[in-house]
């Protein structure tokens, strides 16, 4: 294996002509904090050499970067500014035991999105702009710094979650949102799974702007089971809303309210899904499913996999899942269970043997599989970027 880090666009362009006369696959990545690695056999290209900020106008809310770029000089950019990314990017590392600095090529590659996914959109309903390189060495530009000024096929759109198998993504651009000054988190103790998604969904139809809803249940975190749910705004409106929550929720109990310094840190252990990164000989799924459906779908899965950790974000609808990692990871029940309601299971993270006989994705179905092939061949002719799955469940 070779691992070639280009430090320029051009050097991106040049580097995958190479490879395609050469008939060479690549495995593309940033600092693989989020991906496991590539067979010995097939040479990486990194983007970790596209490194810094190419424009941010704060006025305009708009900042954009060359993929190899941390997350983190990115998010402290803007924060200085006031600002931030709308959709909370996780960062794998506790739950993957990987180390480096997450990029932001790898955010939109992978679609990565936190808790306020829910009410902000992921990454690519951020993504306004993307340059890459496809698989004929083709430099090419979609998008720009407004959010209406795309004609014809939304490229930007199509390359969020696509993981590296339609191009080299080189440079991203994203709208950015006013950081909020003041947070709190209500946090109701002692529900069970289905008392806490009634909760959790209850709270999203209400006026007052929940922007994480989360549930932890005993033994994630904490000895008791934590229902979260957080608000984010001005000083002054926080206290009303807060206690309008609180009053509007009664029947599921009194709340706490968490905020300071235990407030980031929950919401970040959410985020990052810390809870269940230990013990690390165990698999990790995460469950995309309609939010009322989760706790339901959790239980049918216990049902043949009684061993199940779980910790629920997006008011139900993102199921983190832990389960031993003993022949396939639990794939059958688990996947049959979220197709059931016409969700999605995702194979995190398992031992590399699970990993040769278990698919990471849900397999698409014949039509959708043939559309996504036509759209790999149409970037990537020769399929030098991989034969992997384009969408990614963000």
């Amino acid at each position: 294996m070779t691992l070639h880090c280009p430090a320029s666009e051009v050097d991106v362009a040049a580097l995958v002509v190479a490879a395609r006369a050469a008939a060479t696959p690549l495995a593309l990545r940033g600092n693989a904090t989020r991906s496991v690695a590539p067979p010995a056999a097939v040479d990486v290209l990194s983007t970790r050499a596209l490194t810094g900020i190419t424009l941010h106008e704060p006025a305009e809310m708009i900042v954009a970067a060359r993929a190899g770029t941390p997350v983190a000089e990115v998010e402290a950019t803007l924060a200085a500014k006031g600002q931030m990314l709308t959709f909370e990017p996780m960062d794998h590392r506790p739950l993957l035991g990987t180390d480096g600095e997450p990029t932001i090529g790898g955010v939109v590659a992978l679609g990565v999105a936190g808790p306020r996914r829910l009410t902000a959109g992921g990454a690519r309903d951020s993504l306004i702009g993307v340059r890459f390189v496809n698989g004929r060495g083709e430099i090419i530009k979609n998008g720009g710094r407004v959010m209406k000024n795309v004609t014809g096929l939304d490229l930007v759109k199509l390359m969020a979650g696509s993981r590296g198998r339609l191009g080299v993504l080189t440079e991203v651009t994203f709208k950015v949102l006013p950081r909020p000054p003041a947070a709190a988190t209500l946090v109701f103790a002692g529900l069970d799974d289905a008392r806490a998604v009634a909760a959790l969904c209850a709270a999203m139809i209400t006026p007052f702007e929940v922007s994480g809803a989360a549930h932890l249940p005993a033994g994630t975190g904490a000895d008791h089971a934590r229902t979260c749910l957080r608000l984010e705004g001005l000083p002054e409106q926080l206290a009303y809303r807060t206690g309008e929550l609180a009053r509007a929720l009664a029947a599921f109990g009194t709340p706490t309210i968490v905020d300071g310094t235990a407030h980031a840190g929950l919401w970040r252990g959410i985020r990052d899904v810390e809870p269940l990164a230990e013990p690390r000989d165990r698999a990790i799924w995460r469950l995309s499913v309609p939010p009322s459906q989760g706790a339901a779908t959790v239980a049918a899965i216990r049902a043949e996999r009684p061993d199940i950790r779980v910790l629920y974000d997006w008011s139900g609808g993102l199921v983190w899942l832990s389960t031993a990692d003993n022949a396939d990871a639990g794939a059958a029940p688990i996947r049959a269970a979220a197709r059931a309601v016409k969700g999605t299971a995702t194979l995190i993270r398992a031992t590399s043997a699970t990993l040769a006989t278990v698919a990471a994705l849900d397999p698409p179905t014949p039509a959708v599989g043939k559309l996504l092939a036509g759209i790999s061949r149409a970037f990537d002719p020769d399929g030098l970027f991989g034969s992997g799955p384009i969408a990614a469940t963000a």
